[in-house]
């Protein structure tokens, strides 16, 4: 929604300091090429074995081999140049990969912990020792491309699906080797959805906090570790500043953060050094590297932004 209002002096001072994202082209290389091996390895041994287990297996698999795919694609789209169309380039486009990889991922293991408690009522053999082999290689395979992933997964909530993906798959490989050993070892059927089941509850418990804070972000919500009254008050702090109205912080991707605000300054406006100096300290101080500051020298009230709740 646009908003046109006049002020007697004001001015914008903008400091672009984006720090680009860290470039993972070669992990999420590497995560498809393994993934769709995988695929493959656990098709092919499930025909030969008759393992629905692993067939399935190999159908969540190509699952995460499209969640990497997007993931790619947006890491690929926010480094886009902005255009007359899109402003701020196509940097949202990573906040919308997290929050796919996040639903994706919950429906995954929805339909997981579902077939598991069919398992219960109509309980299927385990394929045995070939089931746990195929198994053991998804471990290393899927684990080897969540540590691709480890160095970025605090700073990009984009990195942290594809983390958590590798990581649930990981854990799922995990769960099908150990119930496949305690069934060999004793014949208990039930193990396997007990296992399963169990492994669905993990990734639900680490996945909810990446479906929480790529649905904010969505919603142009603070991004997380961003404290807003610490802001507001380094702001009011700032010398000659009466007063802070029209305070805004949102995402614009995964790994970058903008603000806007009205900043009063009854005794003028205090020149372009100053409003650079305030930007600079937001983009170290809070991790706000795209600051747009409009000065106003007359009283707040003659704002129309300035009420609380006026967006």
């Amino acid at each position: 929604m646009a908003h046109t209002h006049a002020h007697d002096h004001h001015d914008h001072g903008h400091h672009h300091h984006s720090h680009a994202p860290a470039d993972f082209g070669f992990a999420f290389g590497v995560g498809i090429t393994l993934n769709i091996a995988i695929v493959i390895l656990s098709f092919v041994f499930g025909v030969i074995g008759h393992s629905m287990a692993l067939i399935a297996d190999a159908g969540h698999n190509l699952s995460d081999v499209l969640g990497l795919v997007m993931a790619w694609v947006a890491s690929v789209l926010v480094k886009r140049a902005p255009s007359q169309r899109f402003t701020y380039g196509l940097r949202g486009s990573s906040i919308l990969a997290a929050l796919f990889n996040a639903v994706f991922l919950l429906v995954a293991t929805g339909a997981i912990a579902l077939e598991a408690i069919q398992r219960f009522f109509h309980p299927e053999p385990v394929a045995g020792k070939l089931v746990m082999i195929v198994a053991a290689i998804g471990i290393v395979i899927n684990a080897g491309t969540a540590m691709l992933f480890l160095r970025g997964r605090n700073d990009d909530l984009n990195i942290k699906g594809a983390f958590l993906h590798m990581v649930g798959d990981a854990a799922i490989s995990f769960g099908v080797v150990l119930a496949g050993l305690v069934i060999l070892m004793t014949g208990w059927q039930w193990v396997d959805p007990v296992v399963s089941i169990g492994i669905a509850l993990v990734i639900v418990a680490g996945t909810w906090s990446l479906l929480r804070d790529s649905l904010s972000m969505t919603l142009q919500g603070v991004p997380p570790g961003i404290d807003l009254p610490a802001v507001r008050a380094f702001l009011e702090k700032c010398p000659g500043v009466c007063a802070i109205h029209d305070l805004h912080v949102w995402p614009m991707s995964t790994t970058e953060t903008a603000l806007t605000c009205h900043m009063v300054i009854l005794d003028g406006h205090p020149g372009d050094e100053a409003l650079h100096k305030i930007s600079d300290e937001l983009r170290h101080r809070f991790g706000i590297p795209h600051a747009t500051i409009q000065v106003e020298v007359t009283d707040a009230a003659n704002c129309a932004l300035a009420h609380e709740h006026a967006v």
